[in-house]
């Protein structure tokens, strides 16, 4: 095999009481895709920092092509080659898609005036629309555009740097599986072409169908590495989390048990003349599976009260209840998790402890006045029981990992009994070992009477986690598999429209 184009040796990063990575090597050949896995934690996040040059390490040494460099700034890795598409989204709405693809280097002409060549960024960014598959205009604004279509132009950016490294952090994140499909094409044709990927993602199976290596960190540290062949789901596991995870999912046969907690005929903003109705019994978690845009997420933001039904009932243990509002929901025992935790399930300035009481402050007031005391006990135990890695529950949420954060929501609506909980993409850009401890905890939920809905668009979890699986496409439910008739077929069928009804 040819020299590595990268070679990061012995990279060493301490932040103030933790130590982020220690002696870390990675090594990257040209045209390589080396997949980089470890649990949220564990270094990857800083190691791309440094070499993205938004970090700099306290030692070691980075090589391109043989030569010792020094990256001080994103500017100086990216005039050596080295693009990056963060996890986060970082496109400005306010924009089209052309002035995001090439803000900051747009080309100019006529001199000294230094105009901005718009035809040019135009046309640039049209070739990498279409190379992407993403049928929207480069003059689009970005504030008309979907997560995942926004997600595609930062990839568009990414390509528009003709990157000799291009590190993909959690790309698929917000995809379609379409999408999803384009992008593994363009990633196999700049490998084709020499370039160099490191591509991170919580999806294993991407793992296994795009790399040819794994590197796999713990703890700040090298774990090991799978090459070829070696690569399969329980090993880049057992690297990660330093033992086998259990995946078994209870067999459960269908059940005769009536339905807790029903949903009839109900019609969203978003699908006004399609209706969907479905039922969860107490002890079961429900998938709730279809593609994106489907209208499940709506469905969850109309049942929580965030957005108000056209029509339709829901019924709790046989009775109707009312909805208008989360305040609504919350008093009857009605709890969502949802898919953006950083902006609609924390607060992420606050303490840990103040996230966790914030939906049930009046519990711990007396007078007026919030007993310190009896807030600190609460959300001691339930810090303590969902296992979250913090120092203590008076860290500020904004410093904690992501699996640690879902932990810090899932917590808040423990503390007040649930009796319905909805998930919507409960593990989106969280480690296989918080994922882990997720699972484990919606089952022991499940078990303790509380009833679970579950949306996700990770088909693994769905097939893994489900007792059943209700499958939406525009707004409707095409169909409800028991366990034992789940397939990915089965349910993909009902997800583009082919109804069993």
């Amino acid at each position: 095999m040819s020299l590595p184009l990268l070679q990061m040796s012995s990279i060493k990063k301490r932040f103030p009481g933790v130590v982020a990575l220690d002696s870390v090597d990675l090594a990257v050949h040209p045209g390589e895709i080396v997949a980089l896995a470890g649990e949220n934690g564990a270094g990857k996040s800083t190691l791309m920092n440094i070499l993205g040059g938004v970090h700099q390490p306290d030692s070691g040494f980075i090589h391109i092509d043989g030569e010792e460099v020094v990256l001080r700034s994103v500017s100086d890795a990216i005039s050596r080659g080295i693009g990056f598409i963060h996890q986060e989204l970082d496109v400005l709405d306010n924009l089209n898609v052309a002035e995001n693809v090439f803000l900051g280097r747009e080309p100019v002409w006529a001199g000294p005036l230094r105009l901005i060549d718009r035809k040019k960024i135009h046309e640039q960014t049209g070739r990498h629309l279409k190379r992407l598959g993403l049928r929207v205009s480069s003059q689009t604004p970005v504030s008309g555009l979907s997560i995942a279509q926004q997600q595609m132009v930062e990839i568009a950016k990414a390509l528009s740097l003709e990157a000799r490294i291009l590190i993909m952090d959690e790309p698929t994140s917000c995809l379609t599986l379409t999408e999803t499909a384009s992008l593994f094409a363009v990633v196999r044709d700049l490998k084709a072409h020499g370039v160099s990927i490191i591509y991170i993602t919580h999806r294993l199976a991407e793992i296994a169908s795009l790399a040819d290596r794994v590197v796999v960190l713990r703890d700040g540290r090298n774990a090991g590495s799978l090459i070829a062949d070696e690569i399969s789901h329980d090993r880049i596991v057992k690297l990660m989390v330093g033992r086998d995870l259990n995946r078994s999912h209870p067999d459960t046969a269908p059940s005769s048990e009536p339905e807790y907690f029903s949903v009839v005929n109900l019609r969203t903003n978003r699908y006004p003349r399609h209706s969907t109705s479905f039922g969860v019994r107490r002890g079961e978690i429900l998938g709730l599976a279809g593609l994106v845009g489907a209208g499940r997420s709506e469905v969850a933001q109309a049942i929580f009260g965030v957005e108000t039904a056209h029509h339709g009932t829901i019924l709790l243990d046989g009775n109707p209840i009312k909805i208008s509002s989360p305040r609504d929901a919350i008093q009857n025992g009605i709890f969502l998790v949802s898919e953006d935790r950083r902006k609609t399930g924390l607060v992420l300035e606050m303490q840990i402890k103040e996230n966790i009481t914030l939906p049930a402050l009046p519990a711990y007031a007396s007078a007026g006045l919030i007993d310190r005391a009896v807030e600190r006990k609460v959300a001691q135990e339930v810090f303590d029981r969902l296992n979250i890695k913090a120092p203590s529950i008076d860290v500020t949420v904004t410093s904690l990992s992501g699996g640690n954060q879902q932990k810090v929501v899932l917590a808040k609506w423990l503390s007040l009994d649930p009796k319905v909980l909805i998930f919507d993409e409960p593990t989106r850009g969280i480690d296989v070992g918080a994922k882990a401890e997720i699972y484990q905890l919606m089952r022991r939920l499940a078990e303790s009477g509380v009833a679970i809905i579950m949306i996700s668009s990770d088909m693994e979890e769905i097939l893994g986690e489900s007792d059943r699986v209700a499958v939406m496409h525009e707004g409707a439910i095409t169909g409800i598999l028991e366990r034992n008739e789940c397939s990915e077929e089965s349910i993909m069928r009902l997800a583009v429209g082919h109804s069993d009804r």
